[in-house]
């Protein structure tokens, strides 16, 4: 009867856990239903009925919380945030090849998961200004990734070569995006080794991309059939690109001295790779002129609704994909030379729950900028990123926990004074300075 009474007491301190669990006072789940994290849970590698001291709930809130500490050990990520299901997070309770163990049981794909369903569910709200002339503004490009060097990465994810025929010092992994421009949500993303393409990785956020929208895109990824498929399914779908040098056209209507429709050929080798295409097609293509150069866009948005000058603004946008990619490596990731993690599953796992951080704290950001009228654009997104990781801290070790939920309504608050100081540009152009060197010129 002994044994049964302290066995009892055992449990009952064990369910004091729900009074310090990560999950419960995290900004993380304010945005994430329970039943996408149960439906995440269910994809994992390696499942178990087992009660550990990292369930895969808590792993899930490690593995974001990595991506906002980059600075910082694994194991002490935890210990920040309290992620322990059996108390207070130390290192009596959570040693550190033990945090390592529980990601694998984890696994990446159901932090994949969860981040597509937030990235298919938030980028395509409509927030203050958010839309061009009735249409969703999108945006697909790629970006590259260092892993560390070991056999297995670099086996599995490969490198470029230098200038030398030399494999360059890092293995890297592809990275391409779809991102809502003027929320800066991502809905999807592709991970891949290096030398897959970034067009036929581009491919599959065709059916991503949603009705009454105009996608743009870098010249890198022009392509018949990507642009034609884009147009042809869904409704209302356009899309928006600078035309490559030396394209071979014909000039079928005249819209303006700058402003015409053309009529091109598709390649041999894109109508073997995909039949259906068509043996010629049609583009609209917009001449401009800046900082004297002479550009060219060319684009599926009808002359009679868009004009000229609309379509060229709204191309400068297309840097905003950029802007996010600069967010993910800089801020979040502190210009970190690698990824922290050193096998395949822990590479893609880590770059997932980067992107999912990504996208909560663009959510949090944009449901923000609405509670002061404001558009999720004018968010600046790094003061954000360490303002929700002290916070986050702070939470974790409320004292009392009862008071967390006062702290996560002011969390809100407390965003909404980080927004954009909109200046205006000078009137001159700015100067290039001579960079720093050694060497005497």
């Amino acid at each position: 009867m002994t044994s049964d009474f302290f066995m009892s007491i055992q449990q009952d301190l064990l369910d004091l856990d729900e009074l310090f669990n990560f999950s419960d006072l995290s900004t993380f789940t304010q945005n994430i239903p329970v039943e996408w994290i149960e439906s995440a849970l269910r994809l994992s590698s390696k499942a178990t009925i087992r009660r550990r001291r990292l369930p895969s709930e808590q792993v899930l809130w490690l593995v974001l919380g990595m991506a906002l500490f980059r600075d910082e050990p694994v194991h002490e990520v935890a210990r920040r945030l309290n992620v322990c299901a059996q108390g207070l997070a130390s290192d009596s309770l959570l040693a550190r090849s033990g945090v390592t163990e529980a990601r694998k049981r984890l696994g990446a794909d159901p932090v994949k998961w969860l981040f597509r369903q937030t990235g298919d569910v938030w980028a395509k709200e409509r927030h203050k200004g958010d839309d061009w002339h009735g249409l969703q503004v999108m945006a697909v490009d790629g970006a590259v990734l260092r892993t560390q060097d070991t056999p297995e990465l670099r086996d599995h994810f490969g490198s470029g070569n230098t200038s030398t025929n030399r494999q360059t010092p890092y293995p890297m992994m592809r990275l391409v995006a779809l991102m809502n421009v003027r929320s800066h949500i991502l809905l999807d993303a592709q991970l891949s080794p290096y030398r897959r393409s970034e067009m036929t990785l581009a491919d599959s956020f065709l059916a991503q991309i949603p009705d009454h929208s105009v996608t743009l895109f870098d010249k890198g990824f022009w392509s018949a059939h990507l642009m034609l498929s884009l147009n042809r399914t869904g409704t209302d779908r356009h899309w928006l690109t600078p035309a490559r040098k030396n394209i071979v056209s014909t000039e079928v209507e005249r819209y303006g001295a700058d402003d015409r429709r053309i009529e091109m050929k598709v390649s041999p080798q894109a109508r073997k790779k995909h039949p259906e295409l068509p043996s010629v097609w049609q583009a609209r293509e917009i001449r401009y002129t800046t900082n004297g150069k002479e550009k060219v866009l060319l684009t599926s948005l009808p002359i009679d609704t868009y004009p000229a000058n609309a379509v060229v603004a709204l191309y400068r946008e297309r840097w905003e994909i950029e802007l996010g990619f600069r967010d993910i490596k800089s801020s979040m990731q502190s210009n970190a030379l690698t990824l922290r993690s050193k096998t395949v599953d822990l590479v893609y796992q880590e770059v997932w729950g980067l992107l999912l951080s990504y996208n909560l704290i663009r959510r949090e950001a944009a449901l923000a900028a609405a509670e002061f009228n404001r558009s999720p654009s004018d968010m600046r997104f790094k003061p954000v990123c360490q303002y929700i990781a002290v916070q986050l801290i702070i939470m974790a070790n409320a004292t009392p926990v009862s008071g967390a939920g006062r702290r996560l309504s002011e969390l809100r608050s407390g965003i909404g004074g980080l927004f954009l100081e909109r200046r205006s540009r000078p009137g001159s152009p700015r100067t290039v300075k001579m960079s720093k060197t050694r060497y005497p010129v």
